[in-house]
C-alpha cells in the first residue's frame, strides 16, 4: 500500500464507532455550496425585472446535502470537499457538523470562493438554479487521497458532478477495488467519461440528466426503461431514473421495476434528488433489497419537498419509516 493511504482524515470518533460496532459508514465526495434563494409568484422573462416575495439563505451543495441526508437518517457519514476562506465557509462547516457529519476531510481554500447557488423558486415549488462552484472545482488529488483513506472504513461512496470528474473517477476506481458500493448522481447534468459508468454500482439521473447523458427524452416509465437499459449497456451495474412526481424506475441485470411517488404537498423541490440519493444510500448500506432501497429513496425525496431549503429539508429516519408505513402513492 502506498504511504499516503496509511492514514485517515476521519475523526477518531467515526473510526471507533465503525470499527467497534460494525455499523454502516458512508463517504461523500462532492460539492459544498451556499444557496441564495428567491421566491416569486412567477419567473421573469428575458430582460424583465420582477419583485420577489421572499429571500432566504441556506446551506447546500449536492454532496453536502446528501451527506446531511444520510446523517439525519442515522448513518455515520464523512464529507470530503472544499470551501473557500470567506464569509460563507464557517456557516457551511457548522451546518454539516450540526447534522452530525464528520468534516475533518473538508479543506478551506484561500484561492477560491465557496461555491454559490442562486436559486429561484416559483409558487408551484419548481426551481431554476445557477451555480458558481468556486472551491468545489479546485478539488484535486488531495481530495481523492482523503476519499481513498475514508473508504478503508466506509461501506458506500457517494459521488456527484460538482467536483472535477477526474477526482471522482479516481475515487470510484479505488472504491471498486475495495469492493465498496459506488453511487453516482450525474448532476449537474454533463457528459461523463465512458469509464466512469463501469465503476458505478448505481447511477441515478433524473429525466433532464438522462437526456444529457443519453440524448433520450424521458416522458414516462417506458422511456425510463429504455434509458436504464442504455446505462446498463454502458457499464453501470444498476440504473435508477428519478422521475419526480412519477416516482422512480430501476433496472439491474436481473431485476427491474417502478416505484410510484408518495403523495405529499410540495413546497420546494430543491434538493429532492439529493434526498432521494441519501435514502437510497442508507438503505443500501443496510443491505435492503433494491426495490426497498428505491422506495426509501422515493420516501426521503418526497418528505424533503414538503419543506423549504436543502439541508434543512432532509427528513429523519422516523419520518421516512412513518411515511412508508402509511404509504399513500400518487
Amino acid at each position: 500500500m502506498e504511504p499516503y493511504l496509511q492514514t485517515s482524515c476521519l475523526s477518531d470518533h467515526s473510526l471507533i464507532t465503525a470499527l467497534s460496532y460494525n455499523v454502516p459508514m458512508i463517504a461523500v465526495l462532492g460539492g459544498i455550496n451556499i444557496d441564495l434563494v428567491t421566491i416569486t409568484d412567477r419567473f421573469p422573462e428575458a430582460g424583465e425585472t420582477i419583485t420577489g416575495t421572499r429571500f432566504v439563505t441556506y446551506t447546500g451543495g449536492k454532496g453536502a446535502n446528501q451527506a446531511v441526508g444520510c446523517a439525519r437518517l442515522g448513518v455515520s457519514t464523512t464529507m470530503i470537499g472544499r470551501v473557500g476562506n470567506d464569509i460563507f465557509s464557517t456557516q457551511l462547516i457548522n451546518s454539516l457538523n450540526a447534522a452530525g457529519v464528520d468534516t475533518s476531510c473538508v479543506r478551506s481554500d484561500s484561492a477560491h470562493p465557496s461555491g454559490v447557488a442562486i436559486i429561484n423558486i416559483g409558487t408551484t415549488g419548481e426551481n431554476r438554479i445557477i451555480q458558481v462552484l468556486g472551491a468545489n472545482k479546485a478539488c484535486d488529488k488531495t481530495e481523492a487521497i482523503s476519499c481513498i483513506n475514508a473508504l478503508e472504513n466506509a461501506h458506500v461512496l457517494m459521488l456527484q458532478l460538482e467536483v472535477p470528474v477526474a477526482v471522482s473517477l479516481q475515487a470510484a476506481e479505488a472504491a471498486r477495488r475495495l469492493g465498496r458500493i459506488v453511487i453516482l448522481d450525474p448532476a449537474p447534468a454533463e457528459p461523463i467519461p465512458e469509464e466512469l459508468y463501469q465503476h458505478c454500482s448505481y447511477i441515478t439521473p433524473n429525466e433532464t440528466e438522462a437526456n444529457t447523458l443519453l440524448g433520450l427524452q424521458i416522458n414516462d416509465v417506458n422511456d425510463a426503461s429504455k434509458a436504464a437499459d442504455e446505462l446498463l449497456y454502458r457499464g453501470a451495474e444498476t440504473a435508477i431514473i428519478k422521475m419526480g412526481s412519477n416516482g422512480a424506475y430501476f433496472a439491474s441485470r436481473s431485476n427491474s421495476g417502478h416505484v410510484p411517488a408518495f403523495e405529499v404537498v410540495a413546497h420546494d423541490t430543491v434538493a429532492a434528488g439529493d434526498a432521494f440519493n441519501a435514502g437510497l444510500a442508507v438503505a443500501l448500506s443496510e443491505n435492503k433489497p433494491l426495490e426497498a432501497a428505491v422506495q426509501w429513496g422515493c420516501a426521503t425525496g418526497a418528505l424533503s419537498v414538503t419543506k423549504l431549503g436543502a439541508q434543512d429539508a432532509m427528513p429523519s429516519r422516523n419520518q421516512v419509516d412513518e411515511l412508508i408505513k402509511n404509504s399513500r402513492h400518487i
